[in-house]
């Protein structure tokens, strides 16, 4: 190992860990680990994004931070070696390094310029503080050298620059760091929890639910099957999935947040969360699915929605003609567009505040989000909105869109087992296969079953809740021994059959018959 690698190291962790301290305890600061994140995110090619939804699905932002983390260790240790000899490298070295968070921040949509800096500079010199504490022998092999010593001066005590003590070589180093890895991963997560504890933002466990004007009746019993392993009509918030391009999930302020509607409209608006809650609020049934879902994937969720109704705010402040985009604009920056008709015509688009009975999560938008049933989540499903701005689609591209996904997104009919698990070994018998179908907004009129390549049998379907949403389906199998691959597919309400057809997600969403393989043996 070379000396001074592992102080090297020691400091970046400390580095970032101030970092991000301070980013928690200063109004406004931003974590430069996640601005630096953030503008990866923003600028990787297709080719990188797809690589690392497939290799790490939903857990790419971790790996994005650990690997973020991962190089500033290295890069300190670099610097850690050159200032055993020129410390004045290692001091221009974090001075770059705090740069380049520094501009990552800066230049993000909620970064303020002043905090970014505190954040930058409580790093840097923490680091180099430590960096200084661990090799006080720095600069003493230059001093040697510029009054004439060297190892080839006949004087003994000139032969070798400093040296580190003995830690055991690579293996060493490398235990170092990753122990300085993980502190500096959890300096991160603490740095989060202390900004809630100190109360940075306002979370939804502070704010009530406006009654509904048009509350939902609880779901029939029949709306529900019973099987064991079945997904819930309803899925609790904790597990509903989560997609977007947020490190970490916005805190907004309450009291300075506020909702506009802007654009192509006659008359702007200008909204806070009283004045949202006070407009009339209905709830509504949705399934939300992510168009990087595979086929059988569980990138797709339901839920029971409340919140104003989309056409409503719209209708208050006057499309203009010619107007056939909507964007929406989150807190972070990041936008999605869809057509302006999906929120006129008749279907059940809202401006959500609640999910399943309570104010949305923070991860899932609080305070406001929109939600529009029939659409894939990448063009209308904004999260923590700020602005709905009324455009052309000719004008205006949301994030995802040069990024190589379709401009238009309708969800695509699909269906899923979620019964026996892929893989499963079973006893010979008879067995529930049992899954969800959805094709919002057309709905589910027919699910149906197939046995290794054989005739398609329809399946029992749950009764409907909305045809926004996703629908239960089961069917008895008498199962006979051996090696067995179940399909399924769903016929949507206007009579149109699921394709078999596989396609990838990108660019428009996967289609294809789920299709698992199970094992029947006497001894499951």
């Amino acid at each position: 190992m070379r000396p001074g690698a592992a102080a090297g190291a020691r400091a970046g962790a400390v580095a970032l860990a101030a970092g991000e301290v301070v980013a928690a305890l200063v109004p406004g600061a931003p974590s430069l680990v996640g601005s630096v994140g953030q503008e990866v995110i923003d600028r990787v090619p297709p080719a990188v994004e797809d690589a690392a939804i497939s290799l790490f699905g939903t857990n790419d932002k971790l790996a994005l931070v650990v690997g973020i983390v991962a190089v500033s260790l290295i890069i300190a240790a670099a610097l850690g070696v050159a200032a055993r000899r020129r410390f004045g490298v290692a001091v221009l070295g974090f001075v770059a390094f705090g740069a380049v968070g520094l501009a990552a921040a800066a230049g993000r949509p909620l970064g303020e310029p002043v905090p970014s800096l505190l954040v930058a500079g409580a790093g840097v010199a923490a680091g180099l503080a430590t960096l200084r504490r661990l090799t006080p022998e720095a600069g003493a092999g230059a001093r040697a050298a510029t009054s004439g010593d060297s190892a080839t001066s006949g004087d003994p005590a000139g032969q070798a620059a400093p040296t580190d003590p003995p830690t055991g070589g690579r293996r060493r180093f490398l235990h170092l760091t990753a122990v300085a890895a993980g502190a500096a991963v959890a300096a991160g997560a603490a740095g989060g929890a202390l900004a809630r504890w100190v109360g940075r933002g306002t979370g939804p466990e502070e704010v009530s639910l406006a009654p509904a004007a048009r509350p939902l009746p609880p779901a029939a019993p029949g709306a529900s099957l019973e099987v064991d392993g079945l997904s819930p009509l309803f899925t609790p918030n904790r597990d509903f999935y989560r997609i977007d391009t947020a490190l970490a999930a916005p805190r907004v302020d309450l009291e300075t947040w506020r909702l506009r509607v802007t654009g192509m409209v006659d008359q702007p608006l200008e909204l806070s969360f009283d004045d949202l809650s006070d407009m009339r609020q209905v709830e509504a049934d949705i399934t939300l699915s992510c168009v990087s879902n595979e086929v059988g994937g569980d990138l797709v969720d339901n839920a029971r929605w409340r919140g104003v109704p989309l056409a409503e705010l719209l209708e208050r402040a006057g499309v203009r003609p010619g107007a056939d985009q909507v964007v929406g604009r989150s807190v972070d920056g990041w936008t999605g567009g869809f057509p302006t008709a999906a929120a006129l015509d008749g279907r059940d688009a809202l401006v959500a505040v609640g999910m399943n009975g309570e104010p949305l999560p923070v991860v899932h938008g609080f305070p406001a989000r929109l939600v529009v049933p029939g659409l894939y989540g990448y063009v209308s499903a904004t999260k923590w909105l700020s602005e709905i701005e009324l455009t052309t689609l000719e004008a205006f591209d949301g994030y995802w869109v040069p990024r190589g996904w379709s401009k238009l997104a309708p969800v695509k009919t699909q269906s899923r087992i979620d019964v026996p698990p892929a893989g499963a070994r079973l006893a010979p018998g008879r067995h529930a296969v049992a899954g969800v179908a959805w094709a919002p907004i057309r709905g589910v009129a027919k699910v149906e079953v197939s046995v290794d390549g054989g005739d398609w049998t329809e399946a029992v379907l749950s009764e409907p809740l909305d045809d926004a949403s996703w629908r239960q389906w089961r069917w008895a199998w008498d199962a006979g021994p051996g090696r067995h691959r179940l399909q399924v597919r769903a016929t949507d309400g206007d009579g149109e059959v699921q394709t078999e057809r596989r396609a990838p997600p990108r660019p428009d969403g996967a289609t294809g018959h789920h299709t698992i393989d199970v094992v029947v043996a006497d001894r499951a």
